[in-house]
């Protein structure tokens, strides 16, 4: 990979871990209500890439339900889970979506099942499990299980996704951008009564992370993401977004005093290393540990 496509998938990734810290200090700190907030981002993404709407790829259906699925499902659960989850004990347990993704690809679509990556999703479902243990037992929070929905959702939608060809990055965009403002609209109007003044009583801090959020991180990085995948395979560019979840564990800790403790350390490293075995081609995983071993001697 040329060094400046590096540079800028790690500057990618970063948005989305900033991202993070920003919509739990939104949520939990100015108190925003979560489904008016994913609202107004997928609002703002569809205005911003509006041209993109015309000559939908069929089935139309699909294309909605997949755009639902990946936005209005996955950004609001995790926006709900930030309420009261720590992004990095969010940024943890999602990553269950790619076994998630792994394993509705298999039930649904007929995909092979390979020892490997059985291995992955083990040890990927330790890890969130580790992290979802205390002391006196195992706990599944408020704040977690929403992260949970929206794995499922998010893997659903990508699985679904597969079916789909001819969907260019930022016609995608723009659907998932209408689709979920169409969905998250009533449901906050019905679930969150009075959002739109407490949103607006907020002022100019709620209206920069909405713009942050749907602007930089939706229309920028994932389109900057998309154009990556596209001249790499995504093979390779799939292990190298674990830098996501390792730098909202280390903002967390920073910023919002994530509590990061030995059980943390250790649900992160496993989980990470079973997202890192499902990604990664065996011919890659076992260059990586022979660059390991090396490296012990």
């Amino acid at each position: 990979m040329a060094l400046r496509d590096f540079a800028l998938l790690v500057f990618v990734c970063l948005l989305w871990a900033t991202n993070n810290i920003v919509s739990k200090y939104v949520v939990a700190y100015l108190h925003a209500p979560p489904l008016f907030y994913a609202a107004v981002r997928f609002g703002i993404v569809a205005l911003a890439v509006f041209p993109w709407l015309r000559n939908p790829p069929r089935p139309l259906w699909r294309l909605l339900l997949v755009a639902v699925c990946m936005g209005a499902g996955s950004f609001a659960f995790m926006f709900m889970a930030l309420k009261t989850a720590s992004p990095s004990s969010a940024a943890i347990v999602s990553q269950l979506m790619v076994p998630t993704t792994t394993l509705l690809s298999f039930l649904l679509l007929g995909e092979r099942l390979s020892l490997r990556r059985s291995l992955g999703i083990l040890l990927t479902l330790v890890g969130a499990l580790a992290v979802m243990w205390d002391p006196h037992g195992f706990t599944l929070t408020g704040g977690l299980a929403f992260v949970l929905v929206s794995v499922v959702l998010g893997s659903l939608g990508a699985v679904l996704m597969k079916q789909m060809e001819g969907v260019k990055p930022l016609q995608f965009q723009a659907w998932v951008g209408l689709a979920s403002f169409a969905v998250l609209v009533p449901m906050s109007l019905i679930f969150e009564p009075g959002a739109v003044e407490t949103g607006l009583s907020i002022g100019w801090p709620f209206w920069a992370a909405v713009i942050f959020s749907a602007l930089v991180v939706s229309v920028f990085g994932h389109t900057a993401y998309y154009w990556l995948i596209q001249r790499y395979e995504a093979n390779l560019i799939s292990p190298l977004t674990l830098m996501t979840p390792l730098a909202t564990i280390g903002l967390g800790v920073a910023i919002t005093h994530d509590p990061f403790d030995a059980r943390m350390a250790f649900g992160a490293a496993v989980a990470l290393a079973g997202v890192l075995i499902i990604a990664m081609r065996p011919n890659q995983v076992m260059l990586l540990l022979l660059n390991l071993r090396g490296r012990a001697r």
